[in-house]
């Protein structure tokens, strides 16, 4: 029977070269690899009869990186982004160590090491500066890139996602939406584990038959092991917690309606920041607001940039 999530994808991918951007592995060093989606006008393949690899050129507008989360790689999570943002930035969605296709035989799983490896690919890519946009888990990276690499990162959105995931707000966040751990959370390995996912990540509740539910666990949810390695990677002791001074500006967009990471720690948050951080809430939406209002989020997150030029 075929997998109706895996028939989608060569659509999808179709859309996003129409959108201006083509997929590209590059080797972080041997034995990572990184995949990302890059601008067209960026690869030039050699000439019919070369054996030379693909050159690349540097970016010819301002450079926009997307971060995905935890649930589905790059392109699945920026969908609707991607078409609205091309005609004025050059946009670079990479898949992060163990999503779609990006993989690495070195142990660390932390979100200092994903980091490293993004901005190492990026600069590989010709990128010397750029804006991130951060969604949950990537957010985390986004934040780490910042603090890392304060000359590389010019300025940041932030979407659903903490600075990092300390013991205490891992808990208080698991118990209020009912879970007792991040792997059953976040890598569900049933249908009734995924809805329960999307029930709590959604606003407006969404109905789809169990089949495209179990196509979409099978497709998404690959590197389970390492997946889990990551979410243990990511917590740490409320004890090591340090809140950086960020350089850049920093605006959080948050969907008013987060279960996950709920508006009082987006405030919280934007409080730790300090002068550098400003706040947006979107109406009737929850933690994936780009996907539940990609209009309204497009909206916002293309007048902070423009606010930036």
């Amino acid at each position: 029977m075929v997998n109706l999530v895996a028939a989608q994808k060569p659509l999808l991918q179709g859309l996003m070269k129409m959108a201006g951007v083509k997929p590209h592995a590059v080797e972080i060093e041997p034995g990572t690899v990184m995949n990302f989606w890059v601008p067209t006008e960026t690869i030039k393949k050699p000439k019919k009869g070369e054996k030379e690899p693909k050159t690349i050129s540097k970016p010819t507008k301002p450079v926009l990186v997307l971060i995905h989360g935890f649930a589905a790689e790059g392109i699945v999570t920026w969908q609707f982004q991607v078409g609205a943002l091309t005609k004025k930035y050059s946009v670079y969605i990479p898949d992060l160590l163990f999503f779609g296709g990006s993989v690495t035989d070195k142990p660390d799983r932390s979100p200092k090491f994903q980091a490293e490896c993004l901005v190492t690919g990026l600069r590989k890519l010709g990128v010397e500066k750029c804006r991130v946009v951060g969604f949950s888990y990537g957010g985390m990276v986004a934040f780490k890139i910042a603090e890392l690499y304060t000359d590389f990162v010019e300025a940041m959105v932030v979407s659903g996602s903490i600075l990092a995931m300390t013991d205490s707000i891992s808990e208080s966040t698991l118990s209020s939406i009912g879970f007792t751990s991040s792997s059953e959370l976040l890598l569900p390995s049933s249908v009734k584990g995924l809805k329960a996912l999307l029930s709590v990540a959604t606003y407006k509740k969404l109905w789809f038959p169990d089949r495209l539910h179990k196509d979409f666990l099978e497709v998404m949810f690959t590197n389970r092991k390492e997946r889990a390695e990551l979410l243990e990677g990511l917590v740490i002791s409320n004890k090591d917690e340090t809140i950086h001074s960020f350089a850049q500006k920093i605006h959080l967009l948050w969907g008013e309606n987060d279960q996950i990471f709920n508006l009082s720690l987006a405030q919280n948050m934007k409080e730790q920041l300090g002068d550098n951080a400003s706040f947006q809430g979107i109406r009737k939406a929850g933690h994936l607001v780009h996907l539940e209002r990609p209009c309204v989020y497009n909206r916002c997150l293309k007048r902070f940039l423009a606010s930036m030029s």
